[in-house]
């Protein structure tokens, strides 16, 4: 009863603070962190003890499957290089540095403990970072750099943990932790792979929506325990699976148990991700109790954490930096990877934050050693102050250092391009499948109804300001409406009882389903439209400049000479339609082609990326 009680509350407190977060624009889990804290001081809450391997096992598998179902194989891929760099190298130097710090500050401390604690405080928290910088809206590239390290660097630490709890217990060669950083990866990476296959072809031949949907929910632990019971790193094992899972759920048959699993797999993250910042903040009365009567005095061991809090901020630039820009010294790297920006690695090395995984690590230590207490207080510190320090100032830093994040109207124009390729693609196919027996009316609504999908993509670039509803908008709120009278005439028949229970459930269902649609379209728009920032300008319009612009012809090999110039990366080219000038786009880092209409006043560019042909007015904020 008192497991069900705390559990009710615990949800109920998630829900609470979360919805408050969104309303206020403030960090969730740094709220949630703040509201565990409150908490543990409160006679009335019992002590939480965190169990490590409920941690370790029962939270980290499915929180980091559900991340790396979400990330792009392909991003992932083309970042390998810096998420090795972060998730691996990073990892053991901050293992050996702040170990060597927590023994200069407490020779009393083995250093065989110390550089276990230098492990556990090493990886940034897989949930902290990338929430909080999606949350801000950082280049996507950045974000992606710091998913991949989050997915990864847990895998590295707990080897490193694992390494020196064996030369606390007794000695360990050097040749014994490289070989279990052999097995670890390796076995990891064969037990992902063959997860990930196994539950792909067992989930291609099961059509049932709720076994299927199962299966994707036991994914994590069918990759995680295999991969523990040969010693190998089933954190990277969970891992690979997510990845290859979510490269290959799109091309897998039967949409309704994708949805199913997306949606089931939504609630799943929140409730778990959420969880752990709650029960971060609720350790607090109690380690910090534990360390009242150690034999190293408490201002000294309070001092202590305050130092190993510092050397862990200031380590993560000492190697970000040079790990960005020494390799492209390289020939062969600068030529692959062009220099980011130094605002770039600024914000890496400030994405630091700490998360439940450090404090379960450190709760694995023997519980016979030494200042254990120490150790685990010094862990605790690390996350609150990371959490609160990086979590408040990372995005003020980002607006310091204008670091623009994706471009919406980029973003739009490329749903609008890609939409429009799809909806070609099955105009197409119905072409070829067009038999002369099948009735006219038929293939008319077809073709009328994938076309007003390709339209309504193209229409979410009106202007916020317009006050004219668009087709889709209207269609939309109008159909939302029949929908609710068709319901209430529903429900009303089944309190007649004219009909069978499930005759009224699966007309219910089906209104349910296309309800949804609506609602997620509705969200589409609504975000397209609102927050009074920069607009997006409306599809196939007309003015002045528009209509006089010239038709140059595009160069053969186009590319953005002041990229080349700069070093930088060019995302798309577009053409200047007055001058010829081409540049890159918003999306890039130097937005050039922006760039050179603020310079020169040329009103109209068009895009030469292959397959578009739409043009752009700056001036009037038109597309057309």
């Amino acid at each position: 009863m008192h497991i069900a009680l705390g559990l009710l509350v615990i949800v109920a407190v998630v829900c609470a603070v979360s919805a408050l977060g969104r309303k206020l624009d403030l960090p969730v889990p740094l709220l949630l962190v703040l509201a565990g804290v409150a908490g543990s001081f409160l006679p009335f809450i019992p002590e939480v003890e965190l169990n490590p391997e409920l941690v370790l096992v029962g939270l980290l598998p499915p929180l980091l499957y559900a991340a790396a179902f979400r990330s792009s194989l392909f991003d992932f891929s083309s970042n390998i290089r810096s998420i090795g760099l972060l998730s691996v190298g990073y990892v053991v130097f901050g293992t050996i540095a702040v170990g060597f710090v927590v023994w200069w500050l407490f020779p009393e401390i083995p250093l065989a403990a110390a550089i276990a604690l230098g492990a556990v405080v090493a990886p940034p928290d897989a949930v902290a970072a990338t929430s909080i910088a999606r949350r801000v809206g950082m280049p996507r590239r950045i974000v992606s750099i710091l998913e991949g390290e989050s997915l990864v660097n847990d895998a590295t630490a707990l080897v490193c943990l694992r390494a020196a709890i064996a030369a606390i217990a007794g000695s360990v060669s050097a040749l014994e932790v490289a070989g279990g950083f052999l097995v670890a990866a390796g076995g990891g990476l064969a037990v992902g792979f063959a997860a990930a296959y196994v539950l792909t072809e067992v989930r291609k031949r099961v059509s049932n929506v709720a076994i299927n949907t199962s299966t994707s929910l036991m994914a994590p632990f069918v990759a995680y325990l295999p991969a523990e019971a040969i010693h190998a790193s089933g954190v990277l094992a969970v891992v690979v699976t997510g990845l290859v899972m979510g490269f290959k759920a799109p091309s897998m048959p039967n949409g309704a148990a994708r949805q199913s699993a997306r949606s089931n797999w939504d609630t799943v993250q929140f409730l778990l991700e959420n969880s752990v910042f709650l029960l971060i903040g609720l350790q607090v009365r109690a380690i910090v109790e534990g360390v009242q009567d150690d034999s190293l005095g408490a201002g000294r061991v309070w001092l202590g954490c305050a130092v190993i809090l510092l050397a862990v901020l200031l380590l993560r630039p000492v190697w970000v930096f040079p790990a960005t820009f020494l390799p492209r010294l390289v020939p062969s790297v600068r030529k692959a990877e062009p220099e980011p920006p130094w605002q770039a690695a600024a914000i890496v090395s400030w994405a630091g934050m700490r998360g439940v995984v450090t404090l379960a690590a450190v709760l694995t230590l023997p519980a016979d050693l030494e200042h254990r207490n120490v150790l685990v207080l010094a862990a605790l510190v690390v996350v609150g102050g990371t959490l609160v320090l990086q979590g408040f100032t990372l995005p003020v830093l980002v607006r310091l250092l204008a670091v623009q994040g994706p471009d919406r109207r980029e973003d739009a124009l490329n749903r609008a391009s890609l939409m429009q390729l799809a909806t070609d693609a099955g105009l197409g196919r119905l072409a070829e499948l067009r038999r002369d027996t099948d009735p006219p009316e038929v293939m008319d609504m077809l073709k009328r109804r994938t076309q007003e999908r390709g339209l309504a993509a193209w229409e979410r670039l009106g202007r916020p300001e317009s006050d004219a509803a668009t087709p889709s908008q209207g269609y939309a709120r109008l159909r939302m409406a029949m929908l609710d009278a068709e319901r209430t005439k529903v429900l009303d028949l089944r309190r007649g009882g004219q009909f069978a229970h499930e005759v009224i459930s699966e007309v219910l269902e089906r209104l349910d389903i296309e309800e949804s649609m609506l609602d997620a379209a509705l969200d589409e728009l609504d975000s397209s439209d609102g927050g009074g920032g920069e607009g997006i300008a409306r599809p196939g319009g007309i003015c002045g400049h528009l209509a006089a612009a010239a038709e140059p012809a595009v160069p053969p090999g186009a590319f953005c000479a002041a990229c080349r110039r700069e070093g930088t990366a060019t995302v798309h080219l577009r053409m200047c339609l007055e001058c010829g000038n081409v540049g890159c786009c918003d999306s890039s880092v130097g937005r050039h082609a922006s760039l050179h209409f603020h310079e020169t006043s040329h009103p109209v560019m068009r895009s030469i990326e292959p397959g578009e042909d739409w043009r752009w007015c700056y001036a009037d904020d038109l597309l057309g």
